[in-house]
């Protein structure tokens, strides 16, 4: 019988998941693993929205800014280094909890990676050929053709995601999401899926509030510092490309405001459409107290079997 279990604390950008992560880690005297793809790397901090110093001073952090931009990191190689983690510190504690609006990443570490088949190298090659002649949206009007489910999960706007959706897609003869409903891996602990939801409209302007909070701390500099590493792939996300068209005088300053404010509101929607499909995940009004969400933990089913 397992006698580990891993807290995970999922739903939307802005929702509140870490102000909860935090009162569930003080609860059960543990610490928070972030599977937020966007918060690995040191030098994306405001646009990432990572906890504020007094929130990691609270409860010790795993993977906050612990990469740089200039490394490769994907989610192959952060479910090895979440496994590993895991393994160590559930030595020393019971429950542990995992934070994160990515879907795939926390699917990585909870079921394990799905195994693609090969593919011929050539596809990848013919399908960058087409996104800088033709544009990305040509690509990811293909990926809606080919896999719609994929279309609606994936960031659009992430290149190397979008390309090795779309080569499986081509290669395999299957849609790319249909890998991701295979069998999914043992784990050596218990997983329990907390979900934190509310109305689209309140969704949506803590969005926009939150956008606006993080021009007035200082993105518009923040980003202008990394405009000469803008292709790499990791600045291949919101709130940074937008901005990055601004300086090259492709758009005002209001405009990129605003386009990061509705592709954040896009990959709200997709991260939804991803964790409704998880029928373990426990949803929970973004309102709702603290002590009742302790409470459905501690009487989880595996978790009430562990203790006892």
């Amino acid at each position: 019988m397992k006698d580990k279990n891993l807290i995970t604390i999922i739903g939307a950008t802005a929702i509140g998941k870490t102000d909860l992560s935090l009162k569930l880690a003080k609860h059960f005297n543990t610490e928070i693993i972030s599977s937020d793809s966007r918060q690995f790397y040191k030098e994306m901090k405001i646009g990432t929205a990572v906890p504020s110093k007094r929130e990691l001073e609270q409860v010790r952090h795993h993977f906050i800014q612990s990469r740089s931009i200039f490394e490769e990191y994907n989610v192959g190689a952060f479910e090895q280094d979440a496994i590993k983690l895991l393994d160590q510190r559930f030595k020393e504690k019971d429950w542990l909890i995992m934070v994160g609006g990515s879907g795939l990443y926390v699917n990585a570490v909870t079921n394990g990676l799905d195994d693609f088949p090969m593919v011929d190298p050539k596809i990848r090659e013919k399908l960058k050929s087409d996104m800088a002649s033709q544009g990305i949206e040509s690509l990811q009007v293909k990926l809606l053709e080919l896999d719609p489910l994929s279309h609606e999960r994936i960031d659009l706007f992430n290149k190397q995601r979008l390309i090795r959706a779309l080569e499986i897609c081509i290669g395999s003869g299957r849609p790319f999401s249909f890998y991701q409903s295979l069998n999914k891996k043992e784990r050596s602990f218990n997983t329990i899926k907390i979900g934190i939801d509310a109305e689209r409209k309140i969704i949506y302007d803590r969005i926009n509030q939150r956008v606006d909070q993080m021009i007035d701390k200082g993105l518009v500099e923040e980003a202008r510092s990394l405009l000469a590493f803008k292709d790499l792939n990791a600045l291949q996300t919101v709130g940074y490309k937008e901005l990055f068209a601004y300086f090259e005088a492709k758009s005002t300053l209001e405009e990129a405001v605003s386009e990061i404010k509705k592709n954040t509101r896009r990959f709200a929607k997709r991260q939804g459409t991803w964790f409704r499909k998880d029928p373990e995940i426990k949803w929970f009004d973004h309102k709702t107290d603290p002590e009742t969400i302790i409470s459905y933990i501690e009487t989880y089913p595996e978790t009430s079997e562990s203790k006892g």
